[in-house]
């Protein structure tokens, strides 16, 4: 590969850099690229670890021949048992050991090595393996993303020539850049979904971060809570109280987003959400079915629970629908990005109301009008009440009994909740 079709492709990275292409299409397009200026490579491999709640880093693999490999993928601990096992055994746990940014192999004479993929790559009939480890320094760490670890392969005999390994340093920190710039902006997205929500983290990201910048919105609210969490955590561990919350935490927010809600915060053991959209009639009927589907997850998580012997409980949900502001509330340098208003206060106290009531859902009339004929002939009233720090009494509504009751019932409310299609 000559100098200027190294420059070329020097230029393409940082282009791609800039539109913020796919990690997978960026290996692809850089390892056609090589092949295309001479450089004969047969596989190319890169990862990186990053900051992520569920894995540890995301890979990326491109084949000079199709192959039933996937092109990306993610790759949980290396901590703990067999994926430690194999990162103890891999070149680039060696490499680290050993201070090394560069290992070159010979495929060809590989029999005395035990690292853990060489013998199969040589099986393959590739005939040179050279790894790459760049690390990123103290200020350009982010979590676990502290390096970039990548191999590349080449079937050419005797290997990658002098011309090409030079090459291949001079462009692989370049790739290593583009793709840790992509991996940034995932990270960004991932920590604004899991900390502010879906929706209100695509609000932030689009640019709206000052404060006091909010919109009124129409919106059906949920407001949940554990029933009596309070005495469990007081009679269980201490190391048992968080795995209790994140369980039905886990619940109830997996019910809302299969619904299509958006969840805003989470307030102790409470959960304040959204359902929002043009047709408020659907919005309503897309919240029952998330306190449906809620229940569904309680019982599973219980049974669970149960087994594990550990203690359960239930949640007490409250549905209602008003006008609130969405947006940026606080301080210029803490900002949340949430709903507030009357509605919002008042949808907590009928939450609280459930244990009054004895029920483990109640909604307000707003709710219960704006619901399509079917919808409301599955609520029935529980009487009229006083909300603590509200100004006025209004009729709460809660599920006919009948529905839990009878199969029959059941069913029907389920079909009519699965119904999403009368709501387009």
């Amino acid at each position: 590969m000559d100098i200027a079709a190294r420059l070329d492709l020097i230029n393409w990275l940082v282009a791609q850099s800039l539109t913020g292409v796919a990690e997978n299409d960026i290996l692809r397009g850089f390892c056609e690229r090589c092949r295309a200026a001479g450089l004969d490579l047969s596989r190319g491999l890169a990862f990186i670890d990053t900051l992520h709640p569920i894995f540890e880093g995301r890979g990326f693999r491109w084949n000079e021949i199709a192959t039933n490999e996937s092109d990306s993928f993610e790759y949980g601990s290396s901590n703990d048992g067999e994926a430690a096992q194999n990162w103890r055994r891999s070149v680039f746990h060696h490499m680290l050991e050993k201070g090394h940014d560069e290992l070159s192999i010979d495929l060809t004479d590989c029999a005395h090595l035990d690292f853990n993929m060489i013998h199969d790559l040589s099986a393959r009939g590739h005939r040179h393996f050279l790894a790459f480890v760049h690390r990123f320094g103290e200020a350009g760490t982010l979590g676990q993303m502290d390096c970039f670890y990548s191999y590349w392969l080449t079937r050419r005999d005797g290997g990658f020539t002098e011309l090409q390994l030079a090459a291949l340093r001079d462009l692989i920190p370049l790739l290593a850049l583009t793709i840790k710039s992509a991996q940034q902006v995932d990270i960004v997205r991932t920590l604004g979904r899991v900390y502010l929500g879906r929706d209100a983290s695509e609000q932030v990201l689009r640019g709206r971060i000052s404060r006091g910048v909010t919109e009124r919105i129409n919106a059906v609210l949920w407001f949940s809570d554990l029933r009596g969490s309070t005495a469990i955590s007081e009679s269980i561990a201490p190391d048992e109280i968080i795995p209790l919350l994140n369980d039905y935490a886990e619940a109830s927010i997996d019910a809302i987003y299969e619904a299509g809600g958006d969840v805003l915060k989470l307030i102790g053991d409470g959960v304040l959400a959204i359902f929002a959209g043009g047709d408020m009639s659907a919005a309503r009927q897309a919240a029952l079915r998330a306190e449906h589907r809620f229940r569904l997850n309680i019982a599973r998580l219980n049974a669970r629970r149960t087994g594990e012997g550990r203690p359960v409980t239930s949640a007490y949900v409250g549905l209602h629908v008003g006008e609130v502001f969405y947006g940026n509330i606080g301080s210029e340098d803490r900002l949340d990005f949430t709903v507030v208003g009357p509605a919002v206060n008042e949808v907590s106290r009928i939450a609280s109301m459930c244990r009054s009531v004895d029920r483990e859902l109640l909604a307000s009339s707003e709710f219960c009008e704006g619901l399509d004929p079917e919808g409301r002939r599955y609520l029935v009233s529980t009487g009229r009440y006083a909300l603590r720090g509200i100004g006025r009494a209004q009729d709460l509504f809660t599920l006919d009994p009948e529905i839990a009751a009878s199969r029959p019932a059941t069913k029907a409310y389920e079909n009519y909740l699965a119904d999403e299609l009368s709501h387009p």
